[in-house]
């Protein structure tokens, strides 16, 4: 009885040292170097390129970026909290960062931000900073006009990120709109999907379709069947490589 108690507690430490890990980044090569992607959860993630740390909308307070280097650049979305969030800002060590985001989120920043290190672009707009190219693209819910849009056309930024000669696009919250499915020579994308705020697994799969990026990944797809996302895009093109990783480490 007692072997089987102390073996139950050897199990319950494990699990709870197994759901402790940080989920493990990919490694690209780039230009010579390597590129490490790293989900965190939902919208939230973090890129590394030549001893630089990217977060990208950071959310979940300090807690959720244990173990990971702090940012030297901060890009943000969005206003809603999955992509903004004040308190993780406060609770992350945020004073080397650079932070590019919309006139939206700059117009909410909490007053303990140095706004000398943030960057406002909108839609159409570009900049380079530690080396990287960031041009922002437009994110919204169709159609474009509608009174009830949870993301208006020009409020929000998508983005496009030049790391090491490689091209990639963050969608942030959006539908399939015509300014993603014109995109070109993207190497990794980044694909929301999650009703109702965004779209559905097939509008998702018909806009990568349309943009043919080298690597996909979707995230931000609480509620959404990515399997099904990733058959109905290799079965359209088989030359796209569908990366199903866990944005929601909480769940198996």
């Amino acid at each position: 009885m007692k072997l089987k108690t102390y073996l139950s507690i050897l199990l319950s430490f494990a699990l709870l040292f197994a759901e402790a890990q940080p989920i493990q980044p990919d490694v690209e090569k780039v230009k010579g170097v390597t590129l490490t992607i790293q989900p965190v959860m939902h919208a939230t993630m973090v890129l590394g390129y030549q001893n630089k740390t990217i977060y990208i909308d950071p959310t979940g307070g300090a807690e959720a970026f244990k173990g990971i280097a702090e940012p030297d650049l901060i890009i943000i979305t969005d206003i809603h909290g999955d992509h903004f969030d004040p308190k993780t800002l406060a609770a992350i060590n945020t004073s080397k960062a650079l932070m590019v985001m919309p006139q939206a989120v700059a117009d909410m920043m909490p007053e303990t931000i140095n706004k000398e290190k943030v960057i406002i672009l909108k839609n159409g707009s570009k900049t380079s900073q530690l080396g990287i190219g960031i041009e922002a693209i437009a994110m919204y819910n169709l159609p474009e006009d509608a009174p009830n849009s949870r993301h208006t056309k020009g409020r929000g930024n998508g983005y496009i990120l030049n790391i090491g000669n490689k091209n990639i696009y963050i969608s942030g919250d959006t539908e399939a709109i015509p300014e993603m499915r014109n995109l070109k020579n993207i190497d990794i994308a980044f694909v929301c999907m999650n009703l109702p705020y965004t779209m559905d697994v097939a509008q998702a799969a018909s806009g990568v379709l349309d943009f043919k990026p080298k690597i996909v990944y979707p995230y931000h797809y609480r509620g959404q069947d990515t399997e099904q996302f990733k058959t109905l895009v290799n079965n359209g093109n088989k030359n796209i490589d569908v990366r199903l990783r866990n944005w929601y480490p909480s769940t198996k």
